[in-house]
């Protein structure tokens, strides 16, 4: 049997593609987990199980903007060929697998628009950029965050003033009951958000091919990148656990709760425009709300400031790798 260079590449695409997708998950299990499993709600195993379900369970709630804006919107399509985006996936990948391995919370998405990005500039310039993408995503890297804080810090103080004559008994039995719910909520958009830029990139990679001839993500497509993104939280990346549950600042049933559904609201906002997000900073900044509405000094702002650090440096970090792996795959497609 014989197969056409071009569809070998492109298959190779998609399964790199997909390679990129369960690390996501398996890089950002700890977002979904490490408030639930801090707080011993749920042991780790039935934790990655409950994150993972929700994940792929998105599927049959959200629909595709996301995935355009990655897939269409951030790159200009006439300069996309097989080498930039097999080299941005590849970017992508070493530096999330850097960070999981130093155990620091950093954006998989980032990590994958910088790859993409970087690869694209060292195929054809900076007229590959769409600005108007990256303006979205530029600014999100900081509102995400700041919302997730927000929320978290206003339902924090919610929950201090509704059970100020509750005793603290209580307040743990009822909400270790409704942090299911929170996790369940915030695995929801994790998966919702993040699986989809990886459908974007699979559907720009068809459309690059001449296999699709409009952007429109195939249902093989979401489901595939669903069941990715799923399998990786099931993983686990147990290294970033810790410091998201219990570096940045010590968390209870009912700081969960509202770290988690802070997240979830500025997740939601995001998605509902199309916009891709960090996961990662959103819950951070949800987490950090949270432990200062206890006092600041609650907060472990030394971690914090590294984990800022790190996020900052992602998309240049990720887009060098990119730009450097898109010269060493051109010799070979």
């Amino acid at each position: 049997m014989h197969f056409e260079p071009g569809f070998v590449t492109m298959v190779v695409i998609i399964v790199v593609a997909l390679i990129f997708d369960y690390i996501n998950g398996f890089h950002d299990a700890a977002n979904s987990i490490a408030t639930v499993v801090t707080t011993r709600v749920l042991t780790p195993g039935q934790a990655v199980l409950w994150a993972a379900f929700f994940n792929f369970a998105a599927v049959a709630i959200f629909g595709t903007g996301v995935a355009k804006t990655v897939g269409k919107g951030m790159v200009d399509l006439q300069v996309v060929t097989f080498s930039v985006i097999l080299a941005g996936l590849i970017g992508a990948i070493i530096w999330n697998l850097i960070t999981w391995y130093f155990g620091l919370p950093t954006s998989s998405s980032h990590a994958l628009f910088g790859g993409y990005g970087g690869a694209a500039v060292a195929k054809a310039g900076f007229v590959a950029i769409i600005a108007s993408g990256w303006t979205k995503t530029l600014i999100f890297i900081v509102i995400a965050p700041m919302i997730g804080m927000l929320v978290g810090l206003l339902v924090m103080t919610s929950i201090y003033w509704l059970c100020r004559d509750t005793t603290p008994m209580r307040v743990d039995r009822w909400f270790r009951r409704l942090q299911l719910m929170s996790a369940a909520a915030y695995s929801l958009m994790h998966g919702a958000n993040d699986a989809q830029k990886t459908m974007g990139i699979i559907t720009g990679a068809l459309v690059t091919g001449g296999y699709l001839h409009t952007f429109e993500v195939p249902s093989w497509v979401e489901i595939m990148s669903y069941t990715a993104i799923g399998l990786g939280t099931l993983s686990g990346g147990w290294r970033i656990i810790k410091t998201m549950g219990s570096k940045i600042t010590r968390l209870r049933p009912e700081s969960g709760f509202a770290a988690e559904t802070g997240a979830a609201a500025a997740i939601y906002i995001a998605t509902a425009l199309g916009v891709g997000i960090s996961t990662t900073h959103t819950i951070t900044g949800a987490i950090v709300g949270v432990g200062a509405t206890r006092r600041l000094s609650a907060v472990r702002w030394g971690i914090a400031g590294q984990i800022v650090w790190a996020w900052v440096l992602t998309i240049p970090a990720a887009a060098t790798i990119g730009a450097i792996s898109f010269y060493i795959v051109r010799l070979f497609i």
